[in-house]
């Protein structure tokens, strides 16, 4: 009997569950087509919070980049699930939510699953070589999924199963095309607001295009698709129609402007290390400059520099000249690697960096002399899309701020500082085959120049109605000591006598928009500073540092970046004639000495043109009625300046070097190349090499150089005085 009513009461209870399932009511306005789109629309507003709270490494510096990450999801999504409130038949209305629901989820949990694993988002071209990028995954890719990603598909199935089951029941009355419309339009101003924001906290994001993370942080993740998207087919439709005939112009263009080696010079650093050392935003006034503080006492800026720069064992370049457009940076290590410019508009590195072909310095010097090359940075590896356009330009190794202990501490938005970065660089600088060509992006004398608040503070800041050139004095000084502590660590290790070190500025660090608050420190009067003023002061550190050369000094010669190529190369007993180079051996004596700025100005030893005027560059005479002679010299100037800068947007847009085969160089595989475990790849090699290793710790009998580095903060050398 107990056993009978205990069957009829399992049975009633569950009759009641069922009961209760089928009696289940949710929220009338969820059996609305705008009910369904508005709860759609939160929960995946939600699903981007918890992957930029979790996943994303979206560095946000203030209160205002919090608000502008949290609203950043709403315009797209909203827009794009409008797109089903436009279709009128009722299944297929649903459907159509259903799928933007789905393809919505599915590119945001791609992105975050891809970003565990490489530390940056999907691109367009990612995409469609979606095959590369799963074999490069390989076993890891079940590693990189988390318990906790079962939160960004369990609303989709609970709003699908409730579909489904007809708990959640279909509206056959269409929405209103006013509505539609009227949510279409609201979502759009929506986001030009967002943008405007954006705009506000990061000018010209969009034109320079710095990073991924930054378009993601303040657009969102569905906009930057789109935006990548367009660029790519922009892209790849100036790509389609080049043609091989179109590098007859270049060519005839580069073997009219090739300027032979300097016989004193060629060959002298044959077989060395080349070490090149990035001065962030260091402009040449700095060197040699002495600032007075508040009591009229002198500090030397840049000491260690001075010393460099006056060294017989150095060649330096006083009528040095940056020549970067709106990519900045990376416009730098365009010139710097390639001999070409960035582009009119942004970032050649953002743009094209990850799609084109070159010929770039490590490639020509491990195809020709067996060179192992690698990059330093304390920053995110997808700042101006680095980690791709790196693997282009055929570098073996990039150290980015993953291979780093970066703290709120020791670190600032554009990375970490430059004595722990120099200092925790050398751990894997020692493990490197020789000869190696590598390259060090110090960043901490980087805009907004901002004051040391730590046993680094002390050094004077500047007194002008502008903050950011008071600053600058000072975290030019710490890149200064941060440069030497390096140094000595090379001499320490073994290093220095069989390298040359490169030393150079990028940019401006004061723009022109400030240099008259800059001018009384420089000897001029405000009043009287102009453009032309403004044209000399871009120039910039270009430091050659060979040790045990006696033949150095100041250089007068006037040249660019575009020239840093050609002049490394055969200083390393490269000759150039066969590559596609556009600028000119600064020691050869066919060098023109016309530096082309990017947006068509340029500097010459004669003469400097910008727009139409016409300046003397020894005097800073403007000529205001210059003579016939002088106007036809000087547009002629102007035109070598303009080819200059056009085949180099020919070649850029083109991707015309993947047509050029006279350099007898390998088209560089970009898919060769692993940035992950870089650590355990080298030092496999030193172990497989064994006695034929050639690593500095090899030379050191397998023993690491790390603890001859040191390093002090500046109250603690103050304390050594």
């Amino acid at each position: 009997m107990l056993t009978k009513n205990n069957q009829l009461n399992t049975e009633k209870k569950a009759s009641g569950r069922l009961s209760g399932w089928k009696n289940f009511r949710l929220p009338h306005f969820l059996n609305t087509r705008l009910g369904l789109f508005t709860t759609v629309g939160v929960l995946l507003w939600f699903k981007n919070l918890l992957a930029y709270t979790t996943d994303f490494h979206l560095r946000l510096e203030n209160f205002n980049e919090w608000i502008i990450l949290v609203i950043n999801p709403i315009a797209t999504t909203f827009f794009l699930l409008a797109v089903a409130l436009y279709v009128r038949k009722t299944r297929r209305a649903y459907i159509t939510m259903m799928v933007i629901y789905f393809l919505m989820t599915l590119l945001l949990f791609s992105n975050l699953v891809y970003y565990r694993e490489f530390t940056d988002f999907i691109t367009v071209n990612t995409m469609l070589g979606a095959g590369k990028v799963a074999s490069g995954l390989g076993e890891s890719a079940l590693r990189l999924f988390r318990a906790y990603d079962i939160f960004y598909w369990i609303d989709f199935i609970i709003v699908g199963g409730l579909l489904l089951t007809k708990k959640i029941k279909m509206e056959d009355r269409p929405v209103r095309a006013r509505v539609a419309v009227s949510i279409s339009l609201l979502s759009a101003a929506f986001f030009l607001f967002n943008l405007f924001l954006a705009e506000t906290e990061r000018p010209q994001l969009l034109g320079r295009e710095f990073s991924r993370d930054y378009i993601v942080k303040f657009l969102g993740l569905n906009a930057f698709t789109v935006y990548d998207g367009v660029k790519t087919y922009q892209t790849n439709q100036v790509r389609a129609e080049a043609s091989d005939s179109d590098m007859v112009a270049v060519e005839e263009y580069v073997n009219d402007h090739y300027a032979a080696p300097n016989d004193e010079t060629f060959g002298i650093a044959k077989g060395k290390n080349v070490i090149y050392i990035h001065l962030e935003s260091l402009q040449q006034f700095i060197i040699d400059y002495k600032l007075k503080d508040e009591n009229g006492v002198e500090h030397e800026v840049t000491p260690f520099l001075n010393s460099l720069y006056h060294s017989n064992s150095t060649f330096s370049f006083e009528n040095f000249f940056h020549q970067v457009g709106q990519g900045k940076t990376s416009d730098a290590e365009t010139l710097f690697e390639n001999s070409l410019f960035g582009l009119s508009q942004g970032s050649m590195f953002t743009q094209i960096g990850g799609k084109n072909t070159f010929e770039a310095a490590p490639a020509i010097l491990d195809q020709t002399q067996g060179y192992t090359s690698a990059v330093f940075h304390g920053n995110a590896g997808n700042f101006w899309n680095r980690n791709e356009t790196y693997k282009h330009l055929g570098y073996d190794y990039f150290f980015d701020a993953n291979y780093y202990d970066v703290t709120d501490e020791n670190s600032f938005q554009y990375g970490l500082h430059d004595k722990p970065f120099f200092e925790q660089s050398v751990q894997y600088l020692e493990h490197l085959q020789q000869p190696f060509y590598t390259k060090f992006l110090a960043v901490s004398n980087h805009y907004p120049y901002s004051q040391f608040t730590d046993d680094e503070a002390g050094f004077p800041l500047a007194d002008t109605p502008d903050e950011t050139i008071n600053g600058y004095f000072a975290t030019a000084n710490y890149l200064d000591k941060s440069v030497e502590e390096f140094f000595n660590y090379l001499k320490a290790s073994g290093l220095y006598e069989n390298s040359v070190i490169v030393l150079y500025g990028d940019h401006y660090g004061i723009s022109s928009s400030r240099t008259k608050d800059l001018a009384e420190l420089l000897g001029k009067s405000k009043s009287l500073w102009n453009d032309f003023d403004n044209a000399q002061l871009q120039r910039v550190p270009y430091m050659i540092h060979i040790p045990g050369q006696e033949d150095g000094g100041i250089n007068t010669t006037y040249g660019g970046q575009v020239d840093a190529l050609p002049t490394l190369l055969h200083l390393l007993g490269v000759d150039t004639e066969n590559y596609i180079l556009l600028g000119q051996d600064l020691f050869s004596s066919d060098h023109d000495q016309i530096v082309a700025f990017r947006n068509g100005n340029y500097v010459s030893s004669k003469y400097t043109m910008l727009g139409s005027n016409i300046y003397e560059t020894a005097t800073g005479r403007l000529l205001v009625e210059p003579s016939e002679e002088v106007q036809q010299e000087a547009e002629a100037m102007k035109e070598a300046a303009n080819t200059q800068l056009s085949m180099s947007d020919q070649i850029n847009s083109g991707d015309l070097l993947r047509f050029y085969t006279k350099s007898g160089l390998k088209t560089v595989d970009p898919t060769s190349y692993n940035y992950k475990g870089q650590l355990e790849q080298i030092v496999k090699i030193e172990k497989e090499k064994d006695d034929e290793s050639t690593s500095a710790f090899s030379k050191n009998d397998g023993k690491s150089t790390v603890d001859e580095y040191i390093t002090d903060t500046y109250q603690g050398y103050s304390n050594q005085q």
